[in-house]
């Protein structure tokens, strides 16, 4: 009976090997890291490209990113 146990394990274990080398193993896992990260990495240089041109505007008045004109010193 033990040995019959082992057989259909061992058989178990080969086929879960065969189907994880179908689905692309360990390789396919790091290629879709890989793209994920080129992905994130392109979000955020457009994310900082985006709040630059915001800083620009804001800090300067207008919506074109021009630098706005001090205002004139008041006297009282």
């Amino acid at each position: 009976m033990a040995k019959l146990a082992l057989l259909i394990s061992v058989i178990a274990l080969v086929v879960a090997i065969l189907a994880y080398r179908e689905v692309g193993g360990a390789r396919s896992l790091q290629e879709s890291v890989r793209t994920l990260q080129g992905a994130l990495e392109a979000a955020r240089k457009e994310t900082a490209d985006t709040l630059s041109r915001l800083e620009r505007a804001v800090r300067s008045g207008s919506p074109e990113g021009e630098p706005a004109k001090p205002p004139a010193p008041t006297r009282p």
